[in-house]
Order: C-alpha cells, then sequence, then structure tokens
C-alpha cells in the first residue's frame, strides 16, 4: 500500500518521465540531454538480450555523457541521415514504479509506447523503461537510463534511429 509521502514521490517521477517525453517528442535534444549526469549512462540492449551486460554482451546503445553529447548533437545535424528531417514520435508512459534507493536517490521502471512517424510508414516501439534518478535542486536527474524494446525483430522498423 502507498502511503501518502510515497504517492507524492511517485506522481513528481510521472511528471519528469512525462516532460522527458514530451522533451524527446518535440525534439527539444539539447532540454533532453540537461537531465543527465556528468556521470550518467544510456543503454539500449538489443531485443534477444534484454538484460544484457554491455561490458560484456553487444547492446545497441552503451552511452557516457561524452557518447551521449555526441549523439544529441549529430541526430541535430544534417548528418544523421536516417533523421534529417527528424521523425514525428508520440510517446505513451504508463505503469510507473517507484522505488527509494538512498536519501537523494531513486530506481525507476515505466512502460513505454513510442509511435515513429517517417517518410509515410509507422511504426510502434513498445518497450520497457529503467532509470536511477538523483534528486537535485528540488527535481530530478538521470544518472542512469536502460530502454530495453520488447520486440522480437526490428525487421518492420528499419534502424532505431530515435532515441527510444
Amino acid at each position: 500500500m502507498q502511503t501518502p509521502d510515497s504517492r507524492s514521490i511517485r506522481e513528481e517521477v510521472e511528471d519528469f518521465l512525462y516532460e522527458e517525453a514530451a522533451l524527446l517528442d518535440e525534439w527539444r535534444l539539447d532540454e533532453w540531454f540537461a537531465l543527465f549526469t556528468e556521470d550518467a549512462t544510456y543503454v539500449v540492449p538489443t531485443p534477444d538480450l534484454p538484460g544484457a551486460d554491455p561490458a560484456q554482451d553487444l547492446v545497441f546503445i552503451n552511452d557516457d555523457i561524452v557518447r551521449l553529447r555526441a549523439r544529441v548533437r549529430r541526430l541535430k545535424g544534417r548528418h544523421a541521415h536516417r533523421e534529417y528531417p527528424s521523425s514525428r514520435t508520440r510517446r505513451f508512459i504508463s505503469n510507473v514504479r517507484v522505488e527509494a534507493t538512498g536519501e537523494n536517490d531513486l530506481r525507476v521502471t515505466a512502460n513505454a509506447l513510442v509511435y515513429r512517424f517517417r517518410s509515410g510508414e509507422d511504426a510502434p516501439f513498445v518497450g520497457r523503461y529503467e532509470y536511477n534518478l538523483k534528486r537535485v535542486d528540488g527535481g530530478f536527474m538521470i544518472t542512469y537510463r536502460r530502454a530495453m524494446l520488447d520486440h522480437e525483430s526490428l525487421a518492420h522498423h528499419g534502424a532505431v534511429s530515435i532515441i527510444f
């Protein structure tokens, strides 16, 4: 059973996740990037191995803050051919779960559905997010973000060039 305090924290986290989704849908990538701490990690494992350890397994993305900064810069430029012009996306976040892991640290999981529209085609991406969030100056920052796709195959979707 949730206490009033835990319900309030979950609502704050949900608002944070909804804002993150809006930033990505609106292609406000610099503002999205600003949600990450300097020691953050962003991981997207392959669908066949959602629990992959990037230190020993092949993953789609294993970005530290330097690589994430470069990814954002590339996606905003003309050199990201798959995303120029950028796809239109619409994200739906649900089933948010929050667990305190320290005085200012939270572990968060959420389900995600991202519709991508590009070149007259649309494709749904279904999956789950895992976050480690840190409370900073009354808000949250991302120290870890893992986006796991539920698909058995991405053949219908083509490349995963959007930020899932």
